[in-house]
């Protein structure tokens, strides 16, 4: 047996799709503008992407740039102007940011109805008892994967390596909220290989290169590999040895390919989500 391959890149792709053909009915084009504080390499590659793609479903989004060097107050105050303008339903703050910057204060001063990266406390806290709210991109994309395999969820023993705020606190309430059942574990975890041997769903999110080995993984076992590391070859790679376990898991995502596309479609599907609540404007 060997996985059948999950397609991050044809799922985004279907989803922007959606998301184009929803715009069009529109009068209005959702508004998106993401902050981006220095040049660190990695976030003006995903910036780039967003751009593209965000341009490509209908929506009206910019990249503000700042310098490395920008005073946390300055950026506090940008924000704020931000979250009264009218042509704005989503504001992104580009993480990481320099160290003169807290992140938590700059989450905390984005309009929770404007936060589209879904990590305000009160999304947070939406999502935690199950009210609506914009959540988290990786988390929700990795919802999408799931159903778009055709997993079933409801009733299944769920494991999620991991326990950021970012993807696997949100991870375990979208799974729970599927009716599945969920054990998250992380580096304290005793026994780590046989709890993760027990998933039906493996969500590994814990940003170790190939941590994950083929024995860890149960027989028909759907794997979602939301890492991205790189060996020591300097190859981009995965949470989960990726050849391991392909004769073991019944589905499982590739890196790259798999969850990384998701995330700039779920972007743009929450952008488009609070650009209709602000509004409150039903679709045609």
């Amino acid at each position: 047996m060997t996985a059948r391959i999950i397609d991050g890149k044809a799922v985004a792709e279907a989803l922007r799709a959606g998301l184009a053909a929803r715009i069009a009915r529109l009068n209005f084009r959702p508004g998106l503008r993401v902050v981006r504080v220095g040049d660190d390499p990695a976030s003006g590659v995903y910036v780039r992407n967003k751009d593209r793609a965000a341009a490509a479903a209908g929506f009206d989004s910019a990249t503000i740039q700042l310098p490395a060097e920008t005073r946390e107050s300055d950026l506090l105050m940008l924000i704020a102007d931000l979250n009264i303008d009218p042509a704005v339903d989503g504001i992104l703050v580009q993480l990481p940011l320099p160290p003169q910057i807290r992140p938590d204060m700059v989450i905390a001063a984005i309009d929770p109805e404007k936060d589209v990266d879904g990590f305000h406390p009160v999304n947070a806290g939406r999502l935690a008892t199950q009210q609506p709210g914009l959540v988290p991109c990786t988390p929700k994309g990795v919802m999408h994967l799931l159903r778009a395999a055709g997993t079933a969820l409801a009733g299944a023993r769920a494991v999620v390596l991991g326990r950021s705020q970012i993807v696997g606190r949100p991870m375990l309430q979208l799974l729970l909220a599927a009716d599945c059942t969920v054990t998250v574990v992380h580096s304290r975890t005793r026994d780590l290989p046989a709890e993760c041997r027990r998933a039906e769903i493996l969500v590994a999110a814990v940003g170790r290169a190939e941590l994950v080995r083929g024995d860890w993984i149960a027989a028909g076992a759907t794997i979602i590999d939301v890492g991205i590391n790189r060996d020591a070859a300097g190859k981009l790679v995965g949470d989960v040895a990726f050849a391991e376990a392909l004769p073991h898991a019944g589905a499982i995502t590739p890196v790259p390919g798999g969850v990384g596309p998701m995330t700039i479609a779920c972007l743009l599907e929450n952008t488009l989500e609070a650009a209709l609540a602000r509004r409150g404007v039903a679709e045609a």
